[in-house]
């Protein structure tokens, strides 16, 4: 993990976190698809003048410890070498776990049928949270069961969506 200089003091910090997760998302998904591994989400934050970069894989049948490790160690090295993190920090590689982010529109197809939660920038009839079974996912729709009503939501509203782990089925 990189020592160095600091973040460039004239970009906000949230624009330059998006570049960063960017610009690590573009290097890496090479080197995952290689491995067969999906790219499921990248975090760069700070706690306690710690900054972290936590990226969360998945593969078919689900991703291992030693899946993880593997991962963590191929990415390192690359990240390092192109010096795109001028600063110390610390490469968690994790699975998604089971309430797992959905980013992606593949991610909600793949969520058709499972319960879901979700957060709008729009409100919807004075809401924002919507928690439910997704009926369907087309043309850029999610199709939710919510309270016995259907409600549609548009992908591109969509703040922040994840699973719910239902513990009863």
């Amino acid at each position: 993990m990189k020592a160095g200089a600091s973040i460039s003091r004239g970009i906000g910090v949230a624009n330059t976190t998006s570049v960063l997760v960017r610009e690590i998302s573009q290097l890496i998904e090479p080197i995952l698809d290689e491995m067969e591994v999906e790219l499921v989400d990248i975090e760069y934050l700070s706690h306690h003048g710690r900054w972290t970069v936590r990226i969360y894989v998945d593969k078919e049948g689900g991703i291992t410890l030693d899946d993880c490790a593997r991962v963590s160690r191929e990415i390192d090295e690359i990240i390092d070498v192109k010096d795109i993190i001028r600063h110390a920090y610390i490469l968690e590689v994790s699975s998604p776990g089971l309430n797992r982010p959905l980013k992606k529109e593949k991610d909600f197809q793949r969520a058709v049928g499972k319960k879901i939660k979700t957060r709008v920038s729009v409100p919807l009839e004075g809401r924002r949270n919507f928690t439910g079974y997704l009926k369907d996912f087309r043309n850029g729709i999610l199709y939710l069961e919510v309270e016995n009503n259907l409600v549609s939501l548009s992908w591109r509203d969509v703040e922040k969506a994840n699973l719910v782990y239902d513990f009863e089925n």
